[in-house]
Parts: structure tokens; sequence; C-alpha cells
């Protein structure tokens, strides 16, 4: 059921909308204030899916309660009603983030197509919310050890701005994880995340999956393909194990990082891009280097912000964290009851060599799971989780 406010110091008016809007749609729950201050004051008591708001009204104007609902509940999509002199301002209410104005008399189709798209837009703004609290619960961050909160708080200072950032460490540790929470907490959140594994593409392949092909490039090239350089445009390019990239590919990066232009494979027509590079390896890049195999110009376009991920052994405090993280998700996926973890079987569990990081740990989780006991014991552990 949709909640909708009605703000108009005209209770004639007032009445015809209201009546309008019971005509179409009797399942709305419709509430009225006969002037801006009222109506802000049931704004801020309750949650509404949408304020039709008269912009000439007593005691406070709908521009004014517009701008302060949008401090303090931005999600609410605000519908302007305008006399006929008002319409300089109505416009005005747009670029203050209205979602549109009508015209006294309203016109009823008119209303309601308004009203139809303005409340459809919430729906979107709601879903997309959950949505990426559903992305953000995914791609969380588990851990209270030094290690972990020195990264956080690296994050927090490199995502709001555009400066490229390179992620070192063990396979298994969560790499991945960090590049998706630096978008996340970007301004690019919005826009798209793509990645690609340079070692998983034959380095024949590379090129045309970074920049794209056009028709005839090469035998297979059938048609115009467009990159993932064009796909993440206005958003961020996560280049996983980049160590493994082609010398000849590694050009054309850093063309892109120092021109903001590519080119597809094949054509010689620049195409502007606007993406964010975030780059990972499992691999020592200065070794790389010495050895002819990484170009240390890229590299230093890269490696604007350094992020090391940990392996698991130096972060051993958050295993009891990561197992019961693990254990809730896992009982999740399967729709059973979480299994705990005896004091014991934790103990146990921290003293592990763990040579394949967060990884191996959600491995073993799972399994003692499935074939320990009620709750996880020390015993679980030594029969389980041997390698």
């Amino acid at each position: 059921m949709s909640k909708i406010l009605v703000i108009e110091d005209e209770a004639a008016i007032r009445r015809v909308l209201v009546k309008i809007l019971n005509e179409e749609n009797e399942a709305y729950q419709i509430e009225e204030a006969s002037d801006g201050a009222a109506g802000m004051l049931k704004i801020r008591q309750s949650d509404y899916d949408l304020v039709l708001c008269d912009i000439k009204m007593p005691k406070m104007d709908g521009v004014e309660v517009l701008q302060e609902a949008r401090k303090e509940k931005p999600e609410i999509p605000f519908i302007m009603i305008s006399g006929h002199g008002d319409l300089d301002t109505a416009v005005q209410t747009m670029r203050l983030g209205a979602f549109d104005y009508i015209s006294k008399p309203p016109d009823l189709n008119r209303l309601l197509t308004t009203v139809r798209n303005a409340l459809d837009r919430k729906q979107l703004v709601v879903a997309n919310k959950r949505l990426k609290k559903k992305v953000g619960k995914k791609f969380e961050m588990i851990g209270e050890s030094p290690e972990i909160q020195s990264i956080k708080e690296i994050i927090e200072k490199v995502a709001p701005t555009d400066a490229r950032v390179l992620i070192t460490g063990s396979n298994g540790t969560g790499k991945e994880l960090v590049a998706h929470w630096v978008h996340e907490k970007s301004t690019r959140s919005s826009a798209p995340f793509i990645e690609v594994n340079c070692a998983a593409i034959p380095s024949e392949l590379i090129e045309s999956e970074l920049f794209g092909h056009v028709k005839g490039a090469f035998t297979s090239a059938v048609k115009d393909r467009a990159g993932k350089f064009e796909a993440a445009n206005k958003g961020t390019l996560f280049l996983d194990e980049i160590g493994d990239m082609s010398l000849s590919a590694q050009a054309k990066v850093l063309r892109a990082l120092q021109e903001n232009k590519i080119s597809r494979v094949g054509s010689d027509k620049d195409i502007s891009v606007d993406v964010r590079v975030v780059a990972a390896t499992n691999k020592d890049l200065q070794k790389e280097i010495e050895a002819g195999r990484f170009r240390e110009d890229l590299y230093h376009r890269l490696a604007v912000i350094l992020i090391r991920v940990p392996d698991l052994n130096e972060r051993r405090k958050d295993i009891p964290l990561l197992i019961a993280h693990f254990a809730n998700k896992i009982s999740e996926e399967q729709g059973s009851v979480a299994k705990s973890f005896s004091e014991d079987a934790i103990r146990l569990l921290q003293e592990y060599d763990w040579t394949g990081n967060i990884r191996e740990l959600r491995n073993v989780v799972e399994r003692l799971i499935i074939l320990g006991g009620q709750e996880v014991s020390a015993e679980d552990v030594a029969l389980f989780a041997s390698k």
C-alpha cells in the first residue's frame, strides 16, 4: 500500500486531489496537511512513498518544504503543485530534486501518470538500496585485527577519490573483496564494477577482452565487440592477477591510463573512457620488472595507492570471527540451522597453517558443518579438517 501526503493550503484543491487519488486506487493511504509547516512535521514523523506539495503556502512554502525534506528523507519523491504564476519556481524545484510538477487546476491524466511514475521510481530506489545492502553484505570484510583495521582505514580515505589502487597478497587472502569495497564506497558505486582475470585469458585474446575489436580484426571477429574498458565506463575496472598480463597488453593499458582513451583491436579510432582502474596480483612486481616481464612505467601508474592483504596466518585473531561468519553464511545457503564451534575446536583451527588462506578456511568450515556434530568439536577438527 502506497502512502501519499498531500500538502495544499486551498481546501477545495486538496479535496480534488484526494478524490482523484482515491478513485485511481482505493489502496492508496492518503494524508493531508493544510500548510507547509504542518506537512514538514508529518514528513518528520512518518514515512511516505510520495508527497504532493503546493508551492505557495503560508508559514512555510513548498520550496522550503522540498529543501528540508531532501536533507532529512531524500528518497521521498515530490510532485510540486504550481499556480499559473509559479511555473518558473516549479522548474526551479526540479533542479532542487523534485520529481515533477503539475499545474492548477490539475489535469486528471497528467496527474495520475505522474503519480504512478513517481511511485514506480520510489519502488526502484528502495529495491536498489536493498540490492546494494545485499551486495555490501556479500563483500563485507570480516576482522578486527590491526592488519584488517589498517586496510579498512586506507579504503575509507582512498575510495571517494579516483586514485588507482594496486592490491597485493597471496592467493585466497581476499584481494577481490578489497577491490569491491573500494568500488562500493566510491562515488562510482552506482556504475559498473567489471572484473577481468588476466591469468585466465590467453595472451592472444587479452587485448580483445580489454579493448574490444572490430569486425574482421582476426579470424573469429565476425562483428564489432566492445571491451571491458568500455563496459566499465564511469565505473571501476578490476584487473585481477595483472602480473600475468602480456607486455603488448600492458602497453595498451598504460596508454589508456595516460590518455583516458582506448582503441579496439583492428581499429585506429580512439574511444574516450572514464574508468577507475583497481589492480591486484599475487606476484612480486618488482621482481617481474627486473626480469623484464612487467613494465615499470605501468607499475608506477597503477600503484598510486598500495594495499597489501596479509596471509591468514598473520591475522589469526580474526579466525573466530571468520568461522562464525562462514558458519552463518553456509547455513543460509543450505537452509539449515547454523552450527556452533566449541572453544577447543576454534583454538585448534587458529593453530593450523593456512596456506590457502581465507578460501581454505571457508572450505574447511563447510566440511566441518557437513560432517561434524551439532556442535563442531576439537575431535571433529582433528578428523575432518586434516589436509
